[in-house]
């Protein structure tokens, strides 16, 4: 087993580490970025086959390079991406070892920094930057239990529809990942139900302008604080089959079953909220305020944008939501599938420093944590709303760079 000294080590290889790398070089700190797969390894295995970025080309990119031969408008499959996160290490010269796992972080006794213990040796470091992300381990309610009789997976194990045995799909959680497994299992001919929860909806697209555009001109991307009550809110965005808004109705009227949030299960029997209604609801009113604020935007600068009546348009609610069923037999239906898209939580178990409040939740600001000498990158919300995305990340990194660069200042200046 192997024994080094770096002066800061970057734990995790995907957007946030990559990003990290390029400013910790930029302002001129050695550093090392170990791994424990490969580049952008939850984008290559732990995604289903025909996932594409929620965000357009033009934006959900670092600055210093865009992807090849994609339109600036087009949304980026996985495997697109994958190779983008590869070209850009190799642009940098981003130093990354992978297949490299880290087992444990701690402080050094009588001398600042932390001995870090890996599946390929110790490796003792000044500065620590735990790149790791929000996606960490996928989260599964305990309401059915695993020996019920369905197939239960959570979205990150699911890949495509032929992987799941023959009948009905129970799909639960309506963000980003739910919408779009519920809608390609759908299409393949199954029988889907959709478990609706509180929801933000925003446009597609609006008066020729993708809603990141909008919510960068409306500075919604900055916002530094969520709402109260909306630190976790599901986001229902697409950019699969070209990119279009999420509309439950559509969903219905594809031939989806809408229900409300999963309840319990007993004898068989899975129960379900009689939220459904308030839910899509709220949807909508988060979609038309969206709206609302665009089109002042566009009066307000005298902009020469195209007007839209019809996307306030939302059209009558199906049955499904205003008779929603509250119960489902799972046997009797048909249902021998579960997929729980119900998001993730962190796992920071390897770092084992002062830098977590009693729930486990990294204690920091902007990513500078109350361990001194520790850092947390690419979690939502780190700095502003924007933080957990590709181009977020990228501009959190500069600025825990920019502490980490300040800090070496001080100790050069006392050695």
């Amino acid at each position: 087993m192997s024994s080094q000294e770096v002066e800061a080590l970057v734990v995790g290889g995907g957007q946030a580490g990559l990003a990290m790398s390029e400013h910790l070089s930029g302002c001129g700190v050695p550093h090392l970025v170990v791994e424990r797969n490969r580049i952008a390894e939850r984008w290559r295995s732990e995604r289903w086959d025909s996932l594409v970025a929620n965000g357009p080309a033009w934006h959900d990119r670092f600055p210093g390079l865009e992807f090849v031969d994609l339109a600036p408008d087009a949304f980026a499959s996985k495997d697109q991406i994958v190779a983008y996160f590869e070209a850009y290490a190799e642009k940098i010269a981003a130093p990354v070892r992978t297949g490299v796992e880290v087992t444990s972080v701690r402080k050094l006794e009588g001398r600042p920094g932390f001995r870090v213990r890996t599946s390929d040796g110790t490796i003792d470091t000044r500065f620590v930057i735990a790149a790791t992300g929000p996606f960490q381990r996928p989260v599964i309610p305990p309401i059915v239990p695993r020996d019920a009789g369905p197939l239960q997976i959570h979205s990150s194990d699911y890949r495509n529809p032929e992987q799941l045995p023959e009948g009905a799909v129970l799909v639960v959680g309506a963000g980003s990942s739910g919408v779009q497994i519920a809608e390609e299992l759908r299409r393949s001919g199954r029988q889907v139900y959709l478990s609706v929860g509180p929801h933000d909806r925003p446009p597609r697209r609006y008066r020729d302008r993708d809603f990141c555009w909008w919510l960068g001109v409306l500075g919604k991307w900055d916002a530094e604080t969520p709402p109260s009550g909306a630190e976790h809110v599901t986001i229902a965005v697409s950019g699969a089959r070209g990119g279009r808004t999420v509309d439950f109705r559509a969903l219905a009227e594809l031939g989806i079953d809408l229900v409300g949030m999963t309840s319990s299960f007993d004898n068989g029997t899975l129960r379900f909220a009689s939220d459904l209604g308030a839910n899509i609801a709220r949807g909508d009113a988060n979609y038309l305020a969206l709206l609302d604020e665009a089109d002042e935007y566009v009066a307000r600068n005298g902009l020469d944008l195209p007007e839209e009546p019809s996307a306030r348009v939302l059209g009558p609610d199906p049955a499904c939501v205003t008779d929603p069923v509250l119960e489902l037999d799972l046997a009797a239906a048909g249902v021998r599938s579960i997929v729980w898209a119900t998001g993730f939580a962190v796992d920071y178990d390897w770092l084992q420093v002062d830098a977590f409040d009693e729930n486990g939740k990294p204690k920091h600001r902007r990513g500078v944590s109350s361990e001194p000498g520790v850092y947390f990158l690419g979690l939502p919300w780190l700095a502003r709303r924007g933080s957990s995305f590709i181009w977020g990340v990228w501009h959190d990194a500069k600025f825990v760079a920019d502490h980490i660069a300040t800090q070496r200042g001080y100790l050069a200046h006392q050695a």
